[in-house]
């Protein structure tokens, strides 16, 4: 029973150090569990992405992240999250980028790193639209 019991927290610890988000000095600033669930750096839940919808911690609906369109609570479209990576505000400025499990600034300064495991645009949420205030 021991053994069952450390190989199972031996993989939930691998799911949850594969799912780490970084800013661009290595420390963690976060996680993204494959269910959608947004952790802080000490593990608290201050939101979830799934099927679309992207919600604080209390659940309640802070904005939508569809086809590569990302909108706000009211449905204003502010951003975009495009197929090549590239990461645009509601004007189509470029304010970053998304790729090979680095994140980066509209100048191409590294700012964070990501797990590949994780979506593009649950990654682009974290860094540049909801979640910002946990870097």
């Amino acid at each position: 029973m021991k053994a069952l019991l450390s190989i199972a927290v031996f993989f939930i610890a691998i799911s949850v150090n594969a799912q780490k988000l970084q800013n661009g000095s290595y420390s963690t600033v976060g996680y993204i569990n494959s269910d959608g669930k947004v952790q802080s750096s000490s593990y608290s839940t201050i939101g979830y992405i799934k099927d679309g919808k992207v919600q604080n911690g209390s659940y309640s609906t802070i904005g939508y992240i569809k086809n590569g369109k990302v909108q706000n609570g009211s449905y204003s479209t502010i951003g975009y999250v495009n197929s090549d990576g590239k990461i645009q505000n509601g004007s189509y400025s470029t304010i970053g980028y998304i790729k090979d499990g680095k994140v980066q600034n509209g100048s191409y300064s590294t700012i964070g790193y990501y797990d590949k495991s994780i979506p593009v645009e649950h990654v682009a949420a974290f860094f540049f639209f909801f979640f910002t205030d946990q870097l």
